[in-house]
């Protein structure tokens, strides 16, 4: 086996975006290896939704439909990505929600060796994975020995995928009973939070704030990210507060960020939020303390008040674009 399998991320019959990271990731690992990458797609609207991935130079798509619960529960989903598994060297998702959910459950039903946010691979008598330890501080390298291996990847490290032509063949895999004990478990909702605001974790450009936006935060943040069109992030001391929703925290224990550009408003850059950030091409920084740490990993720096800069910087920038 020298192949890998990729399991894409469904929601409301579109493949997210995520997946095309852990794409990137099966064509250097299966070129590693030797071999190829399949996808499989499963969930409601899977057959539909096959389509969307069979131009990016997978083997064969795979499409099963889970019509046992209306939406994603885990014990539903992991016999039947762990039985196609089988037939592969590794399986991967992003580590979403969604992938770190799945994958390690799936790890355990093959006995497999697992990797959680793999940030880079390489090949050393076989498979070498790079992952952040230590809050993002330094990296570690793993290899992993059982004969099946599964990974998450961490969607900020491993570019988007682009379509590589051609058509990939579509498969119809059967859906694998769950175990009795899958019963207890129940779909109930899925509450999404509405914005018209991009996916934090797919936005090409983020303003965030910390805890010294205090009562004001999007008040004065949303001028700037309107211009830009960009998500709007926060520290956990600002979630903690109470000035934003957990939903928009950035860092170790929030979601991981790497867009084209970063605005860092009146945030410290406590480490624990430096990892879900710094991987971001551009980052902007203001900040009224000259040793704060979130300069040191900033490619632009301001030390001010944010109250004060963001007003102009609005103005500035709409004087340009008239």
């Amino acid at each position: 086996m020298a192949d890998v399998l990729v399991v894409a991320e469904l929601a409301g019959g579109q493949i997210r975006k995520a997946t095309h990271s852990a794409i990137t990731f099966a064509r250097e690992a299966a070129g590693h290896l030797g071999g190829g990458f399949s996808i499989l797609v499963i969930g409601q609207g899977a057959a539909a939704a096959a389509a969307q991935l069979t131009d990016f130079g997978a083997t064969k798509v795979y499409t099963t439909e889970i019509t046992s619960v209306n939406g994603y529960v885990c014990e539903h989903y992991a016999p039947t990505v762990a039985e196609l598994a089988k037939q592969f060297a590794v399986v991967v998702a992003t580590a979403t929600a969604y992938g770190k959910d799945l994958i390690p459950r799936v790890a355990a039903k093959l006995g497999a060796g697992y990797a959680a946010d793999i940030s880079g691979v390489s090949h050393e008598n076989g498979l070498m994975y790079k992952r952040p330890i230590y809050a993002g501080n330094a990296f570690g390298y793993v290899q992993i020995s059982t004969p099946i291996q599964a990974v998450t990847v961490r969607q900020s490290e491993f570019t988007a995928a682009q379509p590589a032509g051609g058509a990939s063949p579509v498969e119809n895999v059967a859906a694998v009973a769950p175990s009795a004990g899958a019963d207890r478990v129940e779909f109930i909702s899925f509450d999404q939070v509405k914005s018209e605001r991009p996916e934090l974790t797919e936005a090409s450009v983020v303003v965030s704030g910390g805890r010294a936006c205090k009562e004001k935060f999007f008040e004065v943040l949303n001028p700037l990210a309107d211009l830009f069109g960009a998500a709007i992030g926060a520290t956990r001391a600002a979630c903690d507060a109470g000035y934003a929703p957990g939903d928009l925290q950035v860092g170790q224990t929030g979601k991981i960020v790497a867009p084209d550009l970063y605005f860092a408003f009146g945030l410290s850059g406590a480490i624990q939020h430096l990892a879900g950030m710094k991987g971001s091409k551009v980052i902007v920084a203001v900040n009224k303390d000259p040793e704060a740490p979130i300069f040191s990993v900033a490619d632009y720096g301001l030390v001010a008040d944010l109250f004060q800069v963001i007003p102009e910087l609005v103005q500035q920038i709409k004087a340009v674009k008239e």
